[in-house]
């Protein structure tokens, strides 16, 4: 059996696990604050979410972040939910069979951009990050 192609398409706990991974590659000193950031794997947004960001097609979320960046914290945000990296697997799985690239650096992909919204990052920031996390 061993050899074949995976006949059943990735679970959550296979995307959550690659996703851990990718975390795990971040570089300090980004690295020292994740500790914190709660990682959600669900199938897809959920309609209020989709309705707030003006996305009509489910399909097109793959990840998004929720909570304030690091350099807009404060003491008095204690009592505050945790952040948390939502990834959403049926449109990652979408946009790995339509792009060709690996799952791993899919997910990689969309983890490190959501850590760059952690961070306040510029989309410039975030590739020299990802290319940093590879």
């Amino acid at each position: 059996m061993s050899g074949q192609a995976p006949t059943h398409a990735p679970d959550a706990a296979r995307i959550e696990a690659l996703a851990r991974a990718a975390l795990a590659r971040i570089p300090e000193p980004f690295a020292a604050h994740l500790g914190d950031v709660v990682l959600i794997v669900e199938d897809f947004a959920d309609d209020e979410t989709l309705d707030a960001l003006g996305i009509e097609d489910p399909f097109d979320l793959t990840g998004l972040y929720h909570g304030r960046p690091i350099g807009e914290k404060s003491l008095f945000d204690s009592g505050a939910l945790p952040d948390r990296i939502h990834l959403y697997r049926r449109p990652i799985l979408d946009e790995w069979v339509d792009s060709g690239v690996t799952l791993e650096a899919l997910v990689s992909h969309v983890v490190v951009h959501e850590v760059g919204h952690h961070f306040g990052l510029s989309d410039d920031d975030m590739h020299a990050l990802e290319d940093s996390a590879e």
